[in-house]
């Protein structure tokens, strides 16, 4: 493993890599239950459609793991799986098998595109005080998301959010994982966010959080996979307008989220060169093509890389060996996924607001006193959060980057390619949502 994952250059080890692997599978062992609870809706087997989520983020983490070398995990992506359900299918009308095809085809566009190394060229393409600005507005955006699962905050009566229930026992489970959680990174204990989760699950026991089944069995193997699986059709409507904007539209959001997400946590951990640039990119973003084809052949949504892979990297995970393990934890999940659907969404609050908090940390990157640097930045950081969406965050960062620095005199800074990435997003805005 020291030759082939180079954990001394790297600065880790095993035991840092096993624990970075088991808290970035706890943070995003949401999806195992959201993913199906989702794409039922469709017609399809909730039983399947577990085991295929489970299966192909094991496959596509460790695919990841071994191909790229780095600690990104890979599942069915939240907001791809929405507009897989309540787009493609119920708005549409198409079936989900129908639909499975019109991801099987986006896989496969990637696969060729990361051959000829397009995406690469996408990524290299992002300026890199963008690419710092990704890495904070991602934190902003995985807390955000942290202080909802703790019932800190809520949609609001006459306003977007109020502050939640503080007396409710979610939110004093919620408020006494981050205080050990915060302690415990503070006193830079190995594996804190993972020892957070766990006492957080532990004391949502008595709480009635965590909910024990009297019947629960730590062993049970879901049944329909069978019933999911490899059940692609083509549509009979292959030529009409509504299966072109579905193609290009999980596409865009695909090939943006899975690059900010890259970006962002990268840059948090310095894994890129001085040019901004992450070295064996283009293997990551193979990696991550071939998790969306074999996710449409096993009967689930796109797999896109993880946000919630920065929880791992906030734990000392550096190498492909957190991926792997995280891989195998979501194999191990089909077999014990009593066990492992014991924790509750507001055990994963307090990793998600102290990851947040650690991403932040490129902000003194930017050169916040060149306002053609700074205001874009300022933008990308508020637009993630506040439109929830890494893609829509990216779009309004090099579009505002682009504007400004071309009336500010400042065009030569700008690289041919970006030029172009802006046109398109604004033939995307005025076409696509019109």
């Amino acid at each position: 493993m020291e030759k082939f994952f180079k954990l001394k250059e790297n600065g880790t080890n095993i035991r840092t890599e096993i624990i970075a692997g088991i808290t970035t599978f706890m943070t995003m062992a949401y999806i195992l239950f959201v993913n199906p609870g989702m794409l039922k809706e469709t017609g399809m087997n909730q039983q399947g459609i577990f085991v295929a989520t489970a299966l192909s983020a094991a496959v596509a983490s460790i695919i990841m793991g071994l191909l790229a070398k780095y600690p990104f995990a890979l599942a069915p992506g939240m907001g791809l799986n929405a507009y897989f359900t309540y787009t493609i299918v119920l708005k549409y009308g198409y079936t989900w098998n129908e639909a499975l095809f019109i991801i099987l085809m986006e896989g496969i566009i990637f696969i060729l595109l990361s051959a000829v190394k397009f995406r690469e060229v996408i990524f290299k393409s992002i300026p890199v005080t963008l690419k710092n600005s990704i890495s904070v507005g991602i934190g902003f955006f995985i807390a955000f998301l942290g202080f909802q699962s703790a019932g800190l905050v809520k949609a609001g009566n006459g306003t977007l959010i109020s502050v939640g229930d503080i007396s409710s026992p979610i939110t004093i489970v919620a408020v006494l994982g981050i205080l050990i959680t915060a302690i415990l990174v503070a006193r830079k204990v190995k594996g804190a966010i993972l020892i957070g989760i766990i006492a957080t699950t532990l004391i949502g026991i008595p709480f009635g959080i965590t909910k024990i089944p009297a019947n629960f069995s730590l062993i049970s193997i879901p049944h329909g996979f069978q019933e999911v699986a490899f059940k692609i059709a083509i549509p009979k409507n292959i030529l009409e307008q509504s299966f072109w904007i579905s193609l290009f539209t999980l596409l865009f959001l695909d090939m943006f989220d899975t690059v900010g997400s890259l970006a962002g946590v990268a840059s948090k951990t310095n894994m890129l060169d001085e040019d901004g640039n992450l070295p064996r990119v283009e293997k990551a973003l193979f990696a991550d093509a071939i998790g969306t084809t074999l996710g449409a052949l096993l009967g689930t949504s796109t797999v896109t890389t993880f946000v919630e892979s920065s929880a791992g990297v906030a734990e000392g995970g550096r190498t492909g060996l957190t991926a792997i393990v995280t891989g195998i934890f979501f194999l191990l999940s089909i077999i014990f996924s009593p066990l492992f659907l014991l924790v509750p969404a507001v055990a994963t609050a307090p990793a998600l607001i102290i990851v947040g908090f650690l991403m932040t940390s490129p902000l003194l990157k930017i050169n916040w006193e060149d306002f053609t640097e700074g205001i874009p930045a300022f933008i990308t950081i508020a637009a993630i959060p506040f439109t929830e969406s890494i893609s829509e965050g990216i779009v309004f960062g090099v579009l505002s980057y682009t504007i400004i620095k071309v009336f500010s005199g400042k065009y030569k800074e700008i690289s041919p390619l970006v030029l172009v990435l802006s046109g398109l997003f604004l033939l995307r805005y005025l076409f696509l949502n019109a």
